[in-house]
């Protein structure tokens, strides 16, 4: 519903005169059908120019109906908003308001003068994570400054698939602007996801001083505790780690065959120097630089054409793997304890996404 004069002149009094905001308005005039997105674009315009009536010749001519397409944009934006797993792309937002596209992102940007922000995956968080991240995150901060960084083998474990991740934002299909869908053939615009796709699993360690080997775990093989030390640390990571510096530190996630109590025992006993089970905070790949640093650029690599074999797999890995540059990894390292203070910023909680 648009507003008449008489609405937009008691709406700027309570703006103006009792500060309220859209909500608090919509609480005084109940029975008006306001909707809170149109309502709110006319309280910023108010905030902006002081008046709610348009500069004479400024613009295109307003109309009831361009009013109405900025309010329904609004309304889906904002319930975006209220109910955070709702995502709507623009042309989600064209598709259900009858609005065009070009329309819908004219007046996102111009009119509701909003900016759009790609949402990324993370690692879900319960609240006993995030105290927890916060105090370990402070302690390291204390033991690693600077310094000694450069000193700490970073590791991790990834499972590589025959079939490539799919990215939605970048699977694209290009085709002449003359082109309709049913002129392009389904091979090209239908990706085929396979029920399983064969698999295999890497281990890595990196560090300023260098990278160890990668190396792949038997199929079929589940890694628990022996497995890790015995054939992992002892035979491949550790030897690597020993014969690039006599000096290292060791750190780990929080997986079940790291934290055994044999596994501790064996680190105590082979390693100049290891990040405690109670140490490395919970649930956080965000801040392993093998994780936000090493397996993107490896995944780039690795499926830059289709791969159709396990072999084929584990050759491309091997080969991407021998072409990480070290300033990729140094670039990686360096960003540990600016991601460690913004932890700590974010009391514990989600930052990643202002790396993004």
């Amino acid at each position: 519903m648009s507003f008449t004069e008489e609405d937009k002149i008691a709406i700027k009094f309570l703006r103006e005169n009792k500060n309220y905001g859209a909500k608090r308005i919509l609480k005084e005039f109940p029975n008006k059908g306001w909707s809170l997105g149109g309502l709110s674009y006319l309280l910023q315009k108010i905030d902006q120019t002081g008046t709610v009536k348009r500069r004479k010749g400024s613009g295109r001519k307003r109309t009831v109906l361009i009013d109405d397409n900025i309010n329904a944009v609004n309304e889906l934006v904002l319930s975006q908003e209220e109910h955070q797993q709702t995502h709507r792309s623009q042309r989600e937002i064209a598709r259900q308001t009858g609005v065009s596209r070009s329309s819908v992102s004219r007046i996102v940007k111009k009119e509701l003068n909003l900016k759009c922000f790609k949402k990324h995956r993370a690692t879900e968080l319960t609240e006993s994570n995030k105290v927890s991240r916060l105090s370990r995150c402070k302690k390291l901060l204390r033991r690693f400054p600077e310094h000694k960084v450069s000193f700490i083998f970073f590791t991790d474990e990834k499972l590589f698939t025959v079939a490539r991740p799919t990215n939605k934002q970048n699977d694209r299909v290009y085709a002449p602007a003359t082109a309709r869908k049913n002129d392009i053939s389904a091979e090209r615009l239908l990706r085929t996801k396979p029920t399983f796709s064969k698999s295999v699993m890497v281990s890595v360690g990196v560090s300023s001083l260098g990278a160890t080997g990668i190396y792949f775990v038997e199929p079929g093989v589940k890694i628990n505790g022996e497995y890790y030390r015995n054939k992992l640390l002892k035979n491949c990571l550790l030897p690597d780690m020993k014969e690039m510096s006599e000096l290292f530190i060791f750190q780990q996630d929080g997986a079940p065959a790291h934290t055994a109590r044999d596994t501790v025992v064996l680190l105590t006993q082979e390693t100049p120097e290891f990040i405690e089970p109670n140490l490395w905070p919970p649930n956080s790949p965000d801040l392993n630089p093998v994780d936000y640093g090493i397996w993107g650029v490896m995944q780039e690599k690795v499926y830059q054409s289709k791969i159709s074999s396990v072999d084929e797999l584990k050759n491309r890995i091997k080969q991407a793997w021998s072409e990480l540059e070290q300033s990729i990894i140094n670039a990686a390292v360096k960003k540990w304890r600016i991601r460690l203070k913004a932890c700590v910023a974010a009391g514990g909680g989600y930052f990643e996404h202002q790396f993004k």
